[in-house]
């Protein structure tokens, strides 16, 4: 019996009449619950020993308003039980007039910020969620923007967020003495916070007792104008999201897309998806290594390692014309094949980056300073990170060995070889090891795919979605009409659903689309990893120092296009 079938079983011997629905479609599985039995169900999938689901790695919302489903809403969820290397979707009906459902936060922590997101954008309300409101957009915000009734034209007043003017708070003691604490504000103008975080903290001296991260001060938009363009228009918003590995983010978008379709690129196609892909990932770990380091003092590994960087960059650019917002993958294929000499550039740049991994493990690896401020601070546990969802180089830290590409291959990871690197402790220090390692490995795959790439053509050669030669487009009524609707209308999958998880820089990235067979994507949405990791920040930052903060934030590597999207 399959796992799929186990879990359908299962849910279906213990729940009975509460499984409304199940069906299967490019490789998901997916389970619709009476939303009474919402929160009964999430329970047993986590703690049954046969199935163990105990990540809940995204949830949201679905209005179906303009498909003319009734109930008009749904709640989807996305798991994934570590144990057994299994993934299910699960479904909760919504009706309009009682959008209520309740929260899995006593489930899964990691539930807060999810739920505080499908509030904010559809309006849904989770009955015992302790802290409902508002998490992308301001308190004063007027209605809710996924809504397919929502006017994307719409204008808001201005809104200036209430400021607590209080320096101080008074708790009171089990003995009856009051404990006084000073009440901070950091951020979102702190040069640490990179102006788009505020946190506020309750400090007891220089120790963090408690406090709040707000985020928000970035929302661009992603979902809402994935709805109004084409398929191949959302992917340049792609690059936008984790603009420091963008390369990633067009890969995992196209590969959602191309699941809808149920086909496969070129071989070919496939490993150079895998080297960028790579390249992107270098990249982003050298930028926060670099960054943190540099926040702590460390000003000269900023220098060696945006050197390095650059040198990457070039290639990048040499490849698809860009440095930053590259734009490279197309649905079916990549935008063009490597240019001539890029092997002896690669390995040239390959020699600047290992010189510079060399100088920077020289110059903090064993500093006392570097070392002080990174080891023993910014600890979170395997059991918290599970349940907050955490994913990436801050779960790995932990010594959690969960990697999407080894976990659940996609590409040709299956045919490369390379570790994954853990930490043991989960601290600051760890994750700067498991990025550093994970730079090497990288290295690793970007050779092994530059030695075993085979010819062949970088695009598939398919009508309903690769875009004709130039040759029939000029010469060929056939190529003409085809090149203009793709273009105008844009490429059609089948209507369905699907999910796809790849391995980004900072954790899982998943694109969960649903298709309504139109040449524009019905609900696109991205599971972004900073997303997770950032509201976990106050768990690590409890019991610590004030000066801790800088350090653990680095390490987080918070990403505001991805976060805020």
């Amino acid at each position: 019996m399959s796992d799929a079938s186990v879990t359908s079983t299962r849910l279906q011997q213990q729940f009975g009449a509460a499984i409304l629905a199940q069906h299967a479609a490019h490789g998901d599985d997916t389970l619709v619950v009476r939303r009474e039995d919402w929160r009964a169900v999430m329970r047993f999938l986590r703690d049954d020993p046969a199935l163990r689901y105990d990540f809940l790695m995204d949830l949201t919302a679905v209005d179906y308003l303009t498909l003319g489903r009734t109930p008009r809403y749904a709640v989807v969820a996305h798991l994934y039980s570590l144990p057994h290397n299994q993934r299910v979707r699960l479904q909760a009906p919504v009706p309009e007039d009682d959008p209520r459902i309740d929260s899995l936060m006593p489930v899964w922590e990691g539930a807060n910020w999810f739920e505080r997101e499908v509030y904010d954008m559809f309006g849904l309300t989770f009955t015992d969620h302790p802290d409902l409101r508002r998490i992308l957009l301001y308190q004063g915000f007027e209605g809710h923007p996924l809504r397919k009734d929502y006017p994307q034209e719409k204008e808001q007043p201005l809104d200036h967020n209430a400021f607590d003017p209080s320096f101080y708070v008074n708790k009171q003691n089990e003995d009856g003495t009051e404990t006084r604490h000073m009440l901070l504000h950091m951020g979102p103008s702190h040069p640490a916070m990179h102006g788009v975080i505020h946190m506020t903290l309750e400090l007891d001296g220089e120790t963090v007792v408690d406090g709040d991260t707000e985020i928000g001060y970035l929302h661009r938009a992603f979902e809402k104008e994935a709805e109004s363009h084409t398929y191949t228009q959302v992917i340049p918003y792609t690059d936008r999201l984790n603009y420091v590995s963008p390369l990633i983010n067009n890969v995992g978008y196209v590969l959602a897309v191309e699941k809808l379709f149920d086909v496969q690129v070129p071989e070919r196609c496939q490993y150079l998806r895998v080297l960028v892909c790579e390249l992107s990932r270098i990249t982003d770990h050298l930028t926060c290594v670099a960054a943190n380091a540099m926040e702590l003092g460390a000003l000269t590994v900023f220098f060696y390692f945006i050197k390095a960087r650059e040198e990457i960059w070039r290639l990048v650019e040499s490849i698809c014309g860009a440095r930053l917002t590259t734009t490279y993958t197309r649905v079916g294929g990549v935008m063009a094949d490597l240019p001539e000499g890029f092997n002896a550039r690669l390995a040239h740049t390959l020699v600047i980056l290992r010189e510079a991994m060399r100088d920077v493990e020289h110059l903090i690896q064993r500093n006392r300073i570097f070392y002080d401020r990174m080891r023993g601070t910014g600890i979170i546990s395997p059991a918290d990170a599970i349940a907050l969802s955490f994913t990436g180089p801050v779960l790995r830290s932990t010594g959690v060995n969960y990697d999407v590409r080894k976990a659940c291959p996609y590409l040709v990871y299956d045919r490369l070889e390379f570790d994954v690197p853990l930490g043991e402790q989960g601290d600051n220090y760890d994750r700067y090891l498991v990025r550093m390692e994970e730079i090497r490995q990288s290295i690793r795959l970007v050779e092994q795919c530059m030695s075993s790439m085979p010819a062949g053509p970088v695009q598939l050669d398919d009508a309903r979605m690769t875009m004709p030669p130039k040759a029939d487009v000029y010469g060929t009524i056939e190529g003409m009409m085809n090149h203009f609707k793709l273009i105008i209308e844009g490429i059609k999958p089948p209507a369905g659903e699907a999910y796809f998880p790849v391995e980004g820089a900072n954790g899982e990235l998943g694109f969960y689309l649903i298709s309504d067979g139109t040449g524009r994507p019905y609900r696109c949405r991205v599971r972004p990893p900073c997303f997770a990791l950032m509201q976990g920040l106050q768990k690590m930052l409890k019991g610590g120092m004030v000066s801790d903060i800088v350090a653990t934030f680095g390490t987080i590597n918070m990403i505001a296009g991805e976060n805020d999207r």
